[in-house]
């Protein structure tokens, strides 16, 4: 089992910038790949980011590219997101998700491809 707490959400301003951040209890986060998604009320999870296990790789959902940026904190154990320029459409649950498989049939956009999650923090972005 692995068991993740997001942190960092909170009420900012568009234009802003928020870190959040993903820590688990009892596991090494370096080793497995780690996403965040989010989910706005009404709508379907959203992919946000991914960094790769092996060699750090980052992926980035189009509506964040160039303005998120996924990150390993290996002292700390956690799996951040640096969130700038922050737009009223970010405005969501942000969750955290763990991918610990070796193989899945699903893309790592997909949120079937991710095993464990945690509990989500809210992001609000305010006019």
């Amino acid at each position: 089992q692995v068991q993740l707490l997001e942190s960092g959400g909170g009420l900012v301003q568009a234009g802003g910038s928020l870190r959040l951040s993903c820590a688990a209890s009892g596991r090494t986060l370096s080793t497995y790949a780690m996403a965040w998604f989010r989910q706005a009320p009404g709508k379907e999870r959203e992919f946000v980011a991914r960094i790769s296990a092996t060699d750090s790789a980052t992926y980035y959902g189009d509506s964040v590219k160039g303005r998120f940026t996924i990150s390993r904190e290996n002292a700390k154990n956690t799996v951040d997101l640096q969130m700038n320029t922050l737009k009223l459409e970010d405005t969501a649950v942000y969750l955290c998700a763990a991918d610990v498989r070796t193989f899945s049939v699903y893309t790592y956009a997909n949120p079937n491809r991710y095993d464990y999650w945690g509990q989500g923090t809210q992001v609000t972005v305010s006019s």
